[in-house]
């Protein structure tokens, strides 16, 4: 698999007719697109996006909702040898500016509908902008801009090398400017490898939630289902009502999530248990299901399997903490969870299977990764799926890099008996406590986690003093807040080393934390707001 271009085109021929891509709107209506009709999508995206002079190298920007067409002016612009700048939906306007100048992008390719973003509100009201739906549609036959040779004289092109950056992914940003990771055709190549290492041939139709412009959702979401032939489906809903229904009219099989739309899933059946008054009956069969193979648990549970399409066997969660109890919910009845971990850098990192996926770990590294823990705890990488560089950083790409030329990670972890990997936490958010131990913050918001607080920023407040800061529920009063925290608190540090315990704990005054894109915590500005403890 030389380059993605080269995935798409042995999925045409070896899939050809099969429906690849469909869409699920709020009112139930949607597309669907074979895997030849993907292919001829892209071409046509790709000649339109030639014919608005821009030469190979040059960045676009794509700023849309997850659809059929993203897909297509994903493998348009590699065909025409552009260089994609994925913005994400709940970015910043000030950090889609950023990217904006950074990248020194010359079109923008825009989503429509109500949940696409608006350009005016970045700045980008006058930007050269063609929409995703208009750049892979079928053109009229009198259309002047494809001539009757056009399909062979694309085809003639010259075809993008596997070390050919087609990508720059700007991360996240929790402190800084955020950093252009460039990708080349080879490293998400060598991801997708190490994928069938990590799940064997089965059958997978995928609902798609996660965005598109994050690599976890493109390598495995995109490129690794249509390289297996699977059939995907985008919802552009977040009702819980439509999501659903989608996942019972497509029969499901297969998602690829962060753990809160695990817990968000997992939340929505329990609220259907308790009203029609199972809980108890379900919890003893729960105890019993968890010593029997999965095919049987799915039997047992086939009323709660039903209103998932009866067919679900598989999530892939990555990207945060998942809770040992809510994956063990999940395998009670009958639905494998596994757990990876890596980075926008490293593309694959390590990852549970089908046959070692037990609860608190990420794994062992597939096939073609090769990953080290070195003094001091960092977790380090090398092999062919790691990037090409920062855009236009040499500096910072030469800091991220070992003498040897392991990637630096920045996080923290261990091997467990069996060689697994344990994640601790990013070493710029480790507590140095004054005598002298190391305190990790995402040890105690996981045991805070576990206990019950969804979301908490563990900081140090003075010295050797830990503090929890915690968010309030909706409609919650003083009192119920103090006795739920408490009784966490209390259930966290009972789990916790001496060196580890909480010593009080603290209201965030917002609705919710600051946040990256990505939604996770920017733990500076709660640092700033905790200070010093009077």
């Amino acid at each position: 698999m030389p380059t993605l271009i080269d995935l798409l085109e042995r999925a045409v021929t070896r899939f050809g007719e099969r429906q690849a891509l469909g869409l699920r709107s709020e009112d139930g209506s949607g597309a669907h697109w074979s895997y030849r009709d993907l292919d001829r999508r892209a071409r046509l995206a790709a000649w339109r996006l030639r014919a608005l002079d821009l030469e190979p190298g040059d960045r676009i920007l794509t700023w849309s909702p997850s659809s059929p067409e993203l897909p297509a002016a994903y493998f348009g612009a590699m065909h025409a040898r552009l260089v994609i700048v994925p913005l994400d939906l709940r970015m910043s306007m000030d950090a889609v500016a950023t990217i904006v100048r950074a990248s020194g992008a010359r079109h923008l390719i825009l989503g429509t509908g109500r949940d696409a973003p608006d350009p005016a509100a970045a700045g980008l009201a006058d930007f050269p902008t063609t929409t995703v739906e208009a750049l892979s549609v079928e053109p009229a036959e009198d259309d002047p801009l494809f001539p009757p040779d056009w399909e062979a004289r694309q085809a003639a092109w010259k075809r993008p090398e596997p070390d050919e950056v087609f990508q720059l992914i700007f991360t996240s940003g929790t402190t800084g400017t955020p950093k252009g990771v460039m990708l080349a055709h080879d490293n998400v190549a060598a991801s997708i490898e190490s994928f069938h290492h990590i799940i064997p041939p089965m059958e997978h139709r995928l609902v798609s939630l996660l965005p598109l412009s994050h690599l976890l959702e493109q390598a495995v979401g995109l490129y690794y289902a249509l390289d297996v032939g699977a059939d995907i489906l985008y919802v552009r809903s977040r009702n819980p009502r439509v999501i659903f229904d989608a996942l019972r009219e497509h029969r499901v099989t297969s998602m690829v999530v962060v753990p809160q739309v695990l817990d968000l899933f997992w939340s929505a059946i329990e609220r259907e248990i308790d009203k029609r008054g199972r809980r108890a009956t379900v919890d003893r069969l729960r105890g019993v299901a968890r010593h029997l193979p999965f095919a049987v648990r799915r039997l047992l549970f086939r009323s709660v399997h039903a209103q998932l399409g009866g067919h679900f066997r598989l999530f892939l969660s990555s990207g945060a903490f998942l809770p040992p109890s809510l994956q063990q919910a999940w395998e009670d009845l009958g639905v494998t969870v596994l757990q990876g971990y890596g980075t926008t850098e490293t593309g694959t990192g390590a990852c549970t299977t089908l046959d070692d996926h037990g609860q608190g770990t990420v794994g062992r590294t597939p096939e073609g990764i090769q990953m080290r823990i070195v003094e001091g705890g960092e977790i380090q990488f090398r092999g062919r799926s790691i990037f090409k560089g920062y855009w236009d950083a040499p500096e910072l790409t030469a800091q991220a890099f070992t003498d040897d030329g392991w990637y630096r990670t920045g996080d923290l972890g261990h091997f467990d008996a069996a060689g697994r990997l344990i994640l601790s936490g990013r070493i710029k958010d480790m507590i140095v406590l004054p005598n002298g131990f190391n305190v990790y913050p995402e040890d105690i918001e996981n045991a805070l986690r576990i206990a019950g607080i969804r979301d908490a920023v563990v900081v140090e407040t003075e010295p050797g003093r830990i503090e929890a800061v915690v968010l309030a529920l909706e409609g919650e009063s003083v009192d119920a807040i103090g006795a739920r925290v408490g009784a966490a608190v209390k259930a966290a540090n009972a789990s916790l080393g001496p060196n580890q315990r909480i010593a009080g704990w603290r209201l965030w005054p917002d609705e919710d934390f600051p946040r990256t894109h990505t939604l996770k915590v920017k733990r500076d500005p709660v640092r700033r707001w905790a200070g010093p403890a009077s």
